[in-house]
């Protein structure tokens, strides 16, 4: 409690260290003038429904409205939730946040026949439109991204049967996130000082990372036990859920739940099948790395609640802010002048909330609409993590400036599969600053441990979850009852193919499925892995390639959705339908983990 009295009201953080929102909105009043703009144009929006049949004059108008209140909503929206954000407790932003919540509900709504209505033309029509009206040359791509799944729409009458039925479809995420979140009741366990300590998702991970043995036992166990108890429960929401996954994309004429759920971004199957086959080849890295865990912990047996621990106490090393920007700049300098110019104006201009304060929000993340800042949030401590924070979320920050003021607002953002390209490429930068400049042999154990279990978290342990996820969905299709002894044999034996010889059996593990809320996100996490491969592959050209390496970077920075994902990538300088950006990212872990098990031999020594 003394540490939360400590900490100072809204009022008392100084002006500098905040984000300065006035850029935004000189007052709420302003805000409230703009918020009632709106409301008053959705009022037109029935006047364009049922209009694109009109010839080319008409589509484009449609087009113009509808991108035009979705812009105006997007900074409303930005707004309330940076306000909400930085003090929580705050009732007037509270109340804010929630009306322009509410308002981009209505917009919502009011606009979804657009989508539906360009599908309803024939494609001779929409591109005879194009040839017809010069003004909608800006637009081809994004009509290009509606009509290209036109193959997997459906005759009206069903696609309105399988819109109404979306509660349905989503009731097993639903059940599983209230039975997870709200329902379960974990045990108490001794802390390390003999305390009483309430287990709960948020405390499992950081007891995972304490130094006491005894106590990371008790807290994996703990938790499992009670996974263990609704395994069943957690087996029929996760089947019915990838049931729902293979019936959707049946009914939408896909190949498979896969090639549905990558479609949207227009990413080829390969891609994954590619990441899985690559990973997998080099698994042997990651037994290496097992093998150095368990060599270091000085434990007989090593088991997976002490693959989390860190391995070489804190770093006897950290930063002031003031410290920490001098750090930033100097590890982006690879990066140039255009770049670095971005960044200093972050720096300087107030784009960052930087301190803690009472009720402000935890962590750290980049946010921002097309006509705002990117702003960073932050709450800031001196550690080295929180370096690398900063540079994280100011690869976002950079990677949406560059985007805003390049793109016409139709392009003005990017897909996730390319957002955390930008932010691991930067972490990269930093991590090579490092080592360039830090020659405290247990300094540079430590960075390359940070970097090594980055590297594990990100590209093995999602990978290992893409490949469980797509088991399963192909297991349904071919009618394999998904029943929870099934699912925990299968995972079993997954875990141990990952983490190798070095690594106990423990059978709590088994059941680490029935806990992942990304297994209900329909193909998602395989995009983290990919990302960090690329991010390692580009950040090495910067360094190694020269001038070019970095012209085709910042074209990636500047392309935002004006192509496909995996097209943007290519112009970056990596085909991610091959595997050689994988493959490199490999190397270097290989790389630094020779280094750090020949630090590791010069320390005991």
């Amino acid at each position: 409690m003394s540490e939360v009295q400590q900490l100072p009201i809204r009022e008392e953080v100084p002006e500098a260290l905040t984000w300065d929102l006035t850029k935004i909105f000189a007052s709420d009043e302003a805000f409230e003038a703009a918020f009632a703009t709106v409301q008053e144009e959705l009022k037109e929006a029935d006047t364009y429904k049922g209009t694109l049949t009109n010839g080319a004059s008409a589509f484009l108008s449609a087009i113009d409205y509808l991108l035009s209140i979705s812009r105006k909503l997007e900074t409303l929206y930005v707004y309330s939730h940076l306000k909400n954000d930085q003090d929580t407790a705050n009732t007037t932003y509270q109340a804010l946040n929630a009306r322009a919540t509410n308002l981009a509900a209505q917009v919502g709504a009011a606009l979804s026949w657009f989508e539906p209505e360009v599908l309803s033309l024939a494609d001779d029509v929409i591109w005879g439109y194009f040839d017809e009206e010069a003004a909608l040359a800006p637009y081809r791509h994004f009509i290009e991204t509606i009509v290209a799944n036109r193959d997997h729409v459906l005759p009206a009458e069903q696609e309105e049967l399988l819109a109404a039925s979306g509660e349905i479809f989503g009731s097993p995420s639903k059940t599983f996130s209230v039975l997870n979140n709200a329902d379960l009741v974990f045990p108490t366990i001794k802390g390390e000082n003999g305390e009483t300590i309430q287990l709960s998702h948020g405390v499992y991970g950081q007891l995972m990372e304490s130094t006491n043995r005894d106590v990371r036992e008790a807290a994996f166990k703990g938790l499992y036990e009670v996974y263990k108890q609704f395994r069943n429960t957690f087996a029929s929401t996760l089947s019915t859920n990838i049931k729902a996954h293979n019936f959707k994309a049946s009914a939408r004429h896909f190949e498979s739940a896969r090639q549905a759920a990558l479609s949207s971004n227009h990413v080829p199957e390969s891609v994954y099948d590619t990441l899985v086959d690559v990973v997998n080849e080099h698994l042997p890295l990651l037994h290496r790395y097992m093998e150095l865990r368990k060599r270091l912990l000085a434990v007989d047996e090593l088991h997976m609640y002490d693959v989390y621990t860190p391995l070489l106490g804190e770093a006897s090393i950290s930063y002031t802010y003031e410290e920490a920007v001098e750090k930033a700049l100097e590890a982006l300098a690879p990066m140039g002048e255009e770049y670095l110019a971005v960044v200093k104006s972050a720096f300087d201009n107030r784009w960052i909330d930087v301190v803690e304060n009472k009720g402000k929000r935890s962590g750290a993340y980049s946010s921002g609409a097309y006509d705002t800042l990117p702003y960073i949030l932050m709450n800031w401590h001196d550690t080295l993590d929180q370096l690398f924070t900063l540079v994280h979320e100011m690869g976002h920050s950079v990677h949406s400036y560059f985007t805003r003021t390049s793109q016409p607002y139709v392009y003005g953002d990017y897909p996730i599969f390319l957002a955390e390209i930008a932010s691991t490429t930067n972490e990269n930068l930093l991590t090579e600053y490092l080592l360039k400049t830090e020659s405290d042999p247990k300094v540079r154990a430590y960075i390359l441990n940070h970097y090594l279990d980055g590297f594990k978290g990100t590209i093995f342990r999602q990978t290992q979850f893409a490949e469980f996820e797509h088991f399963m969905h192909v297991e349904d299709a071919k009618g394999t009852p998904l029943t929870a002894e099934f699912l925990s044999e299968s995972y079993g034996e997954l875990n141990n193919k990952y983490y190798g010889p070095a690594l106990s059996n423990d059978d709590e593990i088994k059941l680490e499925w029935s806990r992942i809320p990304h297994f209900y996100y329909n193909y998602y996490v395989f995009q983290y892995a990919t990302g960090f491969s690329a991010a390692s592959a580009l950040s090495h050209k910067i360094l190694t390639e020269g001038p070019e390496a970095l012209t085709n970077y910042l074209a990636y920075l500047k392309s935002g959705s004006s192509d496909y994902p995996v097209e943007v990538m290519k112009k970056a300088g990596v085909d991610m339908t091959k595997a050689d950006y994988i493959v490199d990212a490999m190397k270097v872990f290989e790389q630094r983990l020779n280094e750090l098990e020949a630090l590791v031999k010069e320390l005991e020594n």
